[in-house]
């Protein structure tokens, strides 16, 4: 095998709001309440949270403050339960809220024969399900230590956020040679400034106003995701418990007519 055919290129996408229309992590917060987990206040601090994280996207400060809520809040926490939690629920939780764009942006980087990685500041516990889920082996995300009884200490191992992406990016790429100046990455938010400066192609999604003024200054491309797509109807997923509201199975019907259009757009042939 000759150098250049042994090089390879890959394609990092951020998880919140580039290929999930929200935060991966306060979309679970029903699923905790449900099980005794949270209380009605936090689910309601979340959801303004959220609010306030679509309205102005996610600065330094904000994401310190959240980091040290999720860890009091986790801290105790058995991680096994979590995980079944999150596995349990994906399709109720995860499903309505996939961008199909993000999916077909997916699909095409792997027939192109780069490497798909979902980078995420988001717990493992939430985003390797997620990446099982799409298809995509590779993760780097945040990991939190666990005690001896595989409970939260309300630290973590690694933190999958800013500087950190990039950094993780490099090792990657210096282990398994990854061209990363023919590779792409995509995300929403300023804080993965570094993230998509260590690329050849850095890709705006559903930008912050910070990202978009940096985007447009040096010419990088900008993309705005808002379609949802039926996850379940696009790969294969696991068997998941029925819906628990009639707003489920109206958020199924909508994500339905989007698949739809989502197929015709791909079956007309391109110019």
């Amino acid at each position: 095998m000759d150098l250049l055919s042994s090089v390879m290129e890959a394609a990092f996408f951020d998880l919140d709001k580039t290929i999930v229309a929200k935060s991966s992590v306060a979309a679970f917060g029903g699923p905790l309440y449900r099980e005794g987990l949270i209380s009605r206040p936090v689910i309601m601090r979340a959801m303004y949270a959220q609010v306030v994280y679509m309205l102005f996207g996610a600065g330094e400060s904000k994401m310190e403050r959240t980091r040290e809520a999720m860890l009091r809040l986790t801290r105790g926490w058995d991680q096994e339960r979590i995980k079944q939690i999150v596995r349990e629920t994906l399709d109720e939780v995860i499903v309505p809220i996939v961008y199909a764009e993000a999916l077909e942006l997916l699909h095409e980087h792997r027939d192109a024969g780069r490497r798909t990685v979902i980078i995420s500041s988001s717990p493992a516990e939430v985003v390797e399900p997620v990446a099982e889920h799409l298809g995509v082996v590779d993760v780097i995300c945040t990991r939190s230590a666990v005690d001896d009884q595989g409970r939260y200490t309300g630290a973590l191992e690694f933190y999958a956020y800013g500087p950190h992406k990039a950094e993780a990016i490099l090792e990657l790429a210096s282990r398994d040679g990854i061209d990363l100046a023919s590779s792409y990455a995509y995300s929403d938010s300023i804080t993965d400034l570094p993230m998509l400066e260590v690329v050849g192609h850095p890709v705006a999604v559903n930008p912050d106003r910070d990202l978009e003024r940096i985007a447009r200054e040096r010419d990088w491309p900008v993309e705005r995701f808002g379609r949802a797509v039926a996850l379940r109807d696009f790969v294969p997923s696991p068997p998941s418990r029925p819906a628990i509201a009639a707003s489920s199975a109206l958020a199924a019907v909508g994500t339905g007519v989007a698949l739809y259009v989502w197929w015709r757009r791909r079956s007309e042939p391109r110019s």
